[in-house]
């Protein structure tokens, strides 16, 4: 090979490597990094949930029956004590009125029977009076024993008389107090005829139209009490320690494009969902948004836990996992090295607590242009494009 040769093939070699350095697989994969700092954060918990209400009332007859009228729609608020319709009584204003004429029959009868009391009473206050008449006219030898007897069995016969009487006047009673209930019993069964709004609320279903006949049970209209709107937040079960009554809440609704309404939790339910993993929640609203979510809306749940003890800390982005192991990268002395770590708690700012395997003011890579390998050669830069910080 001569001078020219070499002197051709040199910075073509030079050229190759140069190209290989920078651009080519050997080129170093930039990467951001951040130190490692102890401090303390505030995990928050994040979950969805449906709008629901506490409080619904489905409102029907208590016989079979056809719907006579109905006076209210969907959407429409209505009174407590409102009349929302009515169902068709058919025979039971005719069963009342019978009830009522026999009824009073009845009352009429208990008072004849009560006069003849009257009368039974009187004839044995008389036969009492004559009968001691006769004993002490007797005792005299002034009438003969034959007739002071028959004093005698005259009172006896008119106490008889008065207890048949009273026993006929109890009789008469119970038929006039048996007739009452049956009557107030039919006049109770007519006015559960008449569907009620038993609070003051908003209907949000109605199951019939006039003409339709119901089972007994079956709710024609459904309504709910507004002001106990709610919802029912489900929470992954790896993440809800701490999770209790009381706690703060911020809740996003879906219909209100990201504004943020105040809230808390109002209790943590017993009954987990064992198909999902998920914890359940109730949360209420501190003030209700106007106008009111529709109930089953989605809604984004976020439970501020209380602050935990400080911990070393490194952003989430910089957790890997590396055959199989949790961990970090570590740039040491300008070269890599994963330490595996245990994770503690994160909060929503991207933050995770580390237990072990790391020190503070050691410098991880948070975020790198391709994966990472212990032979990876690497460029600190201040960020990388398309990536946020």
């Amino acid at each position: 090979m001569n001078r020219r040769t070499l002197a051709v093939l040199i910075p073509l070699a030079a050229l190759f490597v140069y190209v290989a350095l920078r651009s080519g697989p050997l080129t170093p994969i930039p990467v951001t990094v951040t130190a490692v700092e102890t401090r303390s954060i505030t995990p928050a918990l994040f979950g969805i949930g449906t709008i629901e209400a506490r409080y619904t009332y489905k409102i029907g007859p208590t016989v079979a029956g056809r719907v006579r009228r109905l006076d209210v729609q969907v959407g429409d608020r209505v009174r407590a004590g409102q009349l929302l319709g009515e169902m068709d009584p058919v025979d039971f204003d005719d069963r009342i009125a019978s009830l009522g004429a026999a009824l009073k029959r009845a009352e009429a009868a208990a008072l004849s029977v009560k006069a003849q009391v009257l009368e039974a009473l009187a004839r044995k206050t008389y036969a009492d009076a004559q009968a001691r008449r006769y004993e002490q006219l007797l005792q005299t030898r002034l009438v003969s024993e034959e007739m002071a007897g028959a004093r005698k069995q005259e009172r006896d016969t008119a106490d008889a008389g008065v207890a048949a009487a009273r026993a006929g006047l109890d009789a008469a009673n119970q038929a006039s107090a048996s007739l009452r209930a049956d009557r107030d019993g039919m006049i109770t069964q007519r006015a559960n005829l008449r569907l009620i709004a038993p609070v003051d609320g908003l209907v949000t279903a109605r199951s019939a139209d006039p003409g339709t006949t119901m089972v007994a049970g079956q709710p024609v209209v459904e309504m709910v009490d507004p002001t106990s709107l709610w919802i029912n937040a489900r929470f992954d079960q790896l993440g809800v320690s701490g999770l209790s009554a009381g706690l703060p809440v911020r809740i996003v609704l879906r219909s209100l494009k990201g504004r943020e309404l105040d809230g808390r939790v109002f209790r943590v339910e017993p009954l987990a969902d064992a198909v999902t993993e998920e914890t359940l929640a109730k949360v209420v609203f501190e003030a209700l948004p106007e106008p009111l979510p529709p109930i089953g809306e989605l809604a984004e749940v976020t439970v501020a836990l209380p602050a935990l003890p400080a911990e070393m800390i490194v952003p989430n982005a910089s957790l890997q996992r590396v055959d199989g192991h949790m961990g970090v990268w570590l740039i040491q002395d300008n070269t890599l090295h994963f330490a595996p770590v245990k994770v503690g708690a994160t909060d929503l700012d991207g933050q995770a607590q580390i237990l072990e395997g790391i020190k503070s003011g050691d410098r991880v890579v948070v975020y790198s242009r391709r994966a990472l390998t212990a032979r990876s050669r690497i460029k600190v830069v201040a960020r990388l494009e398309g990536v946020s910080p």
